[in-house]
């Protein structure tokens, strides 16, 4: 019998095969230590958002990472402020691989570490390197002992280096889509959940009863096949409260009307604020307002911990321009190193004020 020849197959992509994630892991291996200090970064977290541990948790670093170099120092600098802030605050180093876009444009290390912006017209195999280089530069900042925080985009590649991470976020894009509820379910560390860009609050609610549930659910295996996965629900689930496109969200009297949602819901999820994006109207120079309103709010508001954006270099720049400035990012404006380290400061400040008030109460 003569093979019919399709007419109707897919002639709008080529592809390029990539390693699995079991090879992956098999050619990058994470170390038995490393493997127990993020059991113990994973386990702090969830103390600290469960209200169990009185630190404050503080996830910053990079809006993405672009250049491995930089990062490595910037987690240096940030490895010793951690070690020396260890009793106020947890420490948790964004290391953010893929970045989310409005349209077009750069997607982020682990798609192009290149920076040449099209690989879709380039005959390198980009993701490939992308894939290698990313999980080597992981396992590099986990031997400085960091956690590290992502935000989960592309649920495939969570099992690339969902090992190494020890918190995850899913963006206001993104929290609406049971895609990413699933994945959720199904990931072995803390997730946040960010309003909706129109300030939407219920959205994250909703996504937080989603993934803390069981799912069965399409994705891939540790071989890069195909598979039904069943995931038992993720037990550490956390609203990122990161304003809108036309308002903030981080005040007390914002945070009041969020836990009054919760309430409704019969929920009680932590609370994270996003000192950058809509609260900050995108602005660098504000986070440091919003991180001072926050801590000023401390003992009313029970916000748990924050993010911020920062760099070695305050500012962006635009990703074309050549040659590209050191330690400045390429995506949103960051706080530069000192201004971080002053206002971290302050915070830590705060917190240990905090933790002596609660200690004098419980005497008395």
């Amino acid at each position: 019998m003569s093979q019919i020849k399709s007419t109707v197959t897919n002639t709008s992509v080529t592809q390029h095969l990539l390693v699995s994630p079991a090879q992956l892991k098999q050619i990058l291996p994470l170390g038995r230590i490393q493997q127990q200090q993020i059991a113990k970064h994973r386990q702090d977290i969830k103390n600290i958002l469960n209200g169990s541990d009185h630190r404050f948790l503080v996830i910053v670093g990079p809006c993405s990472i672009h250049d491995p170099i930089a990062v490595l120092e910037y987690a240096q600098k940030l490895q010793q402020f951690a070690l020396a802030h260890k009793d106020t605050l947890k420490i948790v180093m964004r290391a953010y691989l893929e970045k989310p876009r409005s349209t077009v444009g750069w997607k982020g290390f682990v798609y192009d570490p290149l920076l040449e912006q099209q690989p879709e017209i380039s005959d390198q195999n980009l993701m490939a390197q992308g894939l290698l280089q990313s999980r080597e530069l992981l396992l590099q900042l986990s031997e400085l002992n960091l956690a590290l925080a992502t935000e989960v985009l592309n649920p495939m590649l969570s099992h690339y280096f969902s090992d190494i991470y020890s918190w995850g976020a899913i963006g206001a894009r993104t929290s609406e889509s049971q895609i990413h509820r699933e994945i959720s379910s199904a990931l072995p560390y803390s997730i946040g959940f960010k309003n909706g860009t129109d300030g939407n609050v219920n959205i994250a609610l909703d996504a937080i009863a989603s993934a803390s549930q069981p799912h069965q659910f399409l994705g891939l295996s540790d071989q890069g096949m195909p598979a039904m996965l069943h995931s038992s629900g993720n037990d550490s689930l956390q609203i990122i409260l990161r304003g809108s496109q036309t308002t903030t969200n981080y005040d007390a009297k914002s945070v009041a009307a969020v836990k009054q949602s919760c309430q409704k819901k019969a929920m009680n999820p932590a609370i994270i604020v996003d000192c950058s994006h809509g609260n900050s109207h995108k602005n660098p120079d504000l986070q440091p307002q919003v991180l001072a309103t926050i801590a000023d709010e401390l003992e009313h508001t029970q916000v748990k911990g924050v993010m911020l954006e920062s760099h070695l270099v305050h500012g962006k720049q635009s990703i074309s321009q050549r040659p590209l400035a050191y330690g400045c990012s390429i995506t949103d404006g960051c706080l530069g190193w000192e201004k971080t380290q002053v206002v971290l400061q302050q915070l830590s400040q705060k917190i240990a004020q905090t933790q002596q008030q609660k200690k004098l109460a419980e005497i008395a």
